[in-house]
């Protein structure tokens, strides 16, 4: 049997590489075959949603279209397909299926979105968005996974891995640091180079390496002062260079400036098709020399190589599975909904518990299931919490309804009396409240974090009255909650999709034991957010002035106590971390550690536990988060049953960027890696030693500060060659040089200014040479440790 299934695989792999080779062989003579003009238009497309074609040359077109969490497929490829879409499955937005923190459901997702694109003539489907919740205030943070990059990009990789599977390509979007909305179309992303590399591009290349989308989408924003769309740093020397990217380029949707430049840059297709101005623009570049006719050639060979492979692997006669990705997607919310408080054990329902129950809150008949703007679905059903309530769990109980607010006016509190009354008269009172659709969308950022006035009022009168008050939030993104203290339960619903009512349910009465755990950091007030100074920017500029201190990070280290804190969520069960174990206590940059962590469930019901590895630079040349999230593992357990999980850390996990030196790096010294139930909730911890064998430059130049080359054995050696009398001065008779105690005031001037401070033992053209010298010298990082010397008083 086992010889028979080799020979299946290798077979299956022949007849890949030989479908591989046809396409190459295919692009390689239509490259001869197509003429300038031809080439030229192949990097634009043809209208709204699809690539161009060659009809001459039989070169065929590709459908893409909308849907990170549901296929939003216009009625034509010419057709803006706001409303008169065709129906598809609408999945929780992206905030709250990062709430699952699984890996496997995220590419479960991705295969069912895959199948629906399939069934309806989509070759690549445009999502998922990996960018960073910098903000809470983001208008579009519904439409992104986390404020960390490692979760992001796994889920996106994820995500990418069950949308391809199927024959279907992805747009990884939007590359990158596309964290506003406000001027989105002009704003410079203001970030320093280190902090671009560890929070914001980290979670593109880990979707790039471990998934290789089809596409990239680039942003509409500046980065560091250069447009997304026409960065050759960003295109070619990260993206293809760094990462292995084998994909195709394509912009947002009217992104692009410099046509020139973009294509230049690393950018292959321009969408939509905007008019021929652009082409021309582009044509005659070409025809003039003023753009590289080979540059263009790699553009249409991979553009051709995409088209080609997505026609390949079109299927015919797929089922949407309309009614199974419903029921599917009602298991989705259900593992993304998170218990954030349950006091007394309030929940679950029973009509053991509660024979009367009061449903409080417009939502509950009129729910709110989705974002705003370009990722807008159209459902092929949309359940509702009172209608699942009354149908699947009515059964013994006496339920009751007030409307409590409108959707229609914010401000209307006339409806809270009523709903009071209601609340009053029942054994418990669900408030279903939250954000309305008008408060998050694409194109525009939200300027608070309050709920409604109405659904405030709302709560607080109702929490007044019934001591068994429930809220069960509908939102895309953080919301503060003064009356969080005065509830006996929240339950963080997010915006569950069509089939999120169910779920709800589902929750609230114990079918299903929540286990979504934050994504993001909800914080008590806007004011103790990261980006709260700088956002949404001013003049076309919003300064990363919180640099890595990006969530969670800011809230350890500014010591500031959140609402709920990131990787924060309740359970209907209890969890014990039994124990943990690492595979050595001392270990080099090029071995793998295994970290093993126990967990039990000690309760009386069934539940899933999310275990969270973090890691922790005890001391480091350079700043670093007090820790930071490297693995994460989500296990189901029966009361009683414990399970071992393993997690591998490499060199990167403990590696920071030195943007000075454009390298990853990781440095000789002490790390505690701690297993968490939360980012403020460390159950078992381990410290382990590193060992650096790292060569990296010393980077010498004449503003380089003296106590850098004196705390260095090789520059040292220089130093005490090349003024050898004036460190003699600041040693102690019958000492080294190496035992001098040199000022602090000293070390920290630049060596352009020892000649007149070694009063010219040291000249300027030595200078020079020193600097020479030292430029092929390499060291192993390790926390650099000065002498603790007092400043000379002048």
């Amino acid at each position: 049997m086992k010889k028979v299934l080799l020979c299946t695989f290798i077979f299956m792999g022949f007849i890949m590489s030989a479908q591989e080779k046809t396409i190459q062989e295919q692009v390689d003579y239509l490259l001869t075959q197509l003429t300038l003009e031809e080439k030229v238009s192949l990097c634009s497309g043809r209208d709204d949603w699809s690539s161009q074609p060659i009809e001459r040359l039989d070169i065929p077109w590709i459908w893409m279209a909308d849907g990170p969490h549901g296929l939003r497929r216009a009625p034509a490829t010419n057709k803006a397909g706001y409303g008169d879409q065709h129906p598809a499955t609408c999945f929780p937005t992206a905030s709250a299926l990062s709430a699952t923190w699984d890996v496997d459901l995220i590419y479960q997702i991705g295969k069912a979105l895959g199948e629906e694109c399939q069934a309806l003539g989509v070759n690549v489907l445009l999502g998922p968005g990996v960018n960073i919740k910098r903000s809470v205030l983001g208008g579009r943070n519904f439409e992104y996974f986390s404020e960390d990059p490692v979760l992001s990009g796994e889920l996106g990789a994820a995500y990418i891995n069950g949308v391809q599977d199927q024959g279907v390509g992805t747009s990884l979007k939007h590359y990158v640091a596309n964290n506003v909305e406000t001027m989105r179309m002009f704003m410079n992303s203001d970030v320093d180079k280190r902090t671009l590399h560890e929070i914001y591009l980290t979670p593109f290349e880990i979707a790039v390496k471990k998934a290789q989308p089809w596409t990239v989408m680039a942003c509409y924003n500046r980065v560091r002062g250069e447009y997304g769309t026409q960065s050759p740093y960003l295109l070619t020397d990260i993206l293809k260079k760094d990462w292995g990217f084998e994909g195709i380029v394509i912009s947002d949707w009217f992104a692009v400036i410099d046509r020139v430049k973009a294509l230049e840059a690393g950018m292959h297709i321009e969408m939509p098709r905007v008019s021929d101005v652009n082409d021309n623009i582009l044509l005659q570049a070409a025809q003039s020399g003023e753009l590289d006719e080979t540059v263009l050639n790699n553009r249409v060979r991979d553009i051709l190589t995409v088209v080609l492979k997505a026609k390949s692997l079109e299927k015919a006669d797929v089922d949407q599975k309309v009614k199974e990705h419903h029921a599917f997607a009602r298991k989705v919310a259900g593992e993304a909904i998170t218990l954030l408080k349950n006091d007394h054990q309030v929940l679950p329902l029973s009509k053991k518990k509660y024979k009367k129950i009061a449903i409080i809150g417009e939502f509950a008949k009129s729910p709110r299931y989705q974002g705003n703007g370009s990722s807008e679905v159209k459902p092929t059903q949309l359940d509702k919490v009172w209608d699942i309530l009354d149908q699947e769990y009515g059964k013994g109980i006496n339920y009751t309804f007030a409307q409590g607010y409108s959707l229609k006016d914010d401000l209307d509190v006339s409806l809270i009396e009523e709903a009071v009354q209601v609340a009053s008269d029942a054994d418990i009172a669900i408030v279903m409240a939250g954000l309305p659709l008008s408060y998050e969308s694409e194109g525009i950022d939200r300027k608070h974090i309050d709920m409604p006035i109405s659904h405030n009022k709302l709560i607080e009168a109702i929490a007044q009255k019934q001591q068994n008050t429930v809220v069960v939030l509908t939102n895309g993104s953080a919301v503060a909650m003064p009356w969080a203290n005065k509830v006996e339960g929240i339950v963080e619903a997010w915006l569950g999709g069509q089939a999120g009512a169910g779920a709800v349910a589902d929750v609230l009465f114990g079918k299903v034991n929540p286990s979504g755990k934050l994504a993001e950091t909800f914080p008590v007030k806007l004011q103790d957010t990261p980006a709260s100074f700088n956002f949404p920017g001013e003049q076309g500029n919003v300064l990363y002035g919180e640099r890595i201190f990006v969530g969670y990070r800011y809230y350890d280290e500014k010591q500031i106590e959140p609402l709920f804190p990131f990787g924060y969520g309740l359970s209907y069960t209890q969890f014990e971390y039994t124990d943990m174990k690492v595979s050595a206590n001392e270990i080099t940059d090029r071995d793998v550690l295994e970290v093993k962590v126990t967990v039990k469930n000690t309760g009386s019901v069934e539940g899933k536990e999310i275990v969270q590895l973090y890691v922790t630079d005890k001391e480091c040349t350079l700043q670093r988060p007090k820790k930071e999230l490297k693995k994460f593992a989500k296990v189901s357990l029966a009361p009683g049953e414990s399970k071992e999980l393993t997690f591998q850390l490499e060199k990167r996990d403990f590696s920071y960027y030195d943007a000075k030196r454009d390298r990853w790096i990781a440095e000789s010294g002490e790390f505690v890696i701690a297993a968490a139930a939360s980012s403020r909730d460390i159950r078992k911890s381990a410290r382990i030693v590193l060992n650096s064998t790292q060569q990296i430059p010393l980077m010498v130049d004449e503003y380089t500060f003296v106590k850098e080359l004196w705390d260095h054995e090789q520059t040292r050696a220089l130093l005490k060659e090349y003024f050898p009398n004036w460190i003699k001065g600041w040693t102690p008779e019958g000492k080294s040089m190496d035992e001098a105690n040199i000022p602090g005031f000293f070390l920290e001037h630049p060596i352009i200014k020892f000649p007149y401070i070694t009063h010219n033992e040291i000249t300027h053209q030595q200078v020079k040479e020193l600097i020479e010298r030292c430029k092929n010298m390499t060291y192993t990082p390790q926390v650099i440790k000065f002498k603790d010397v007092e400043n000379v008083s002048f």
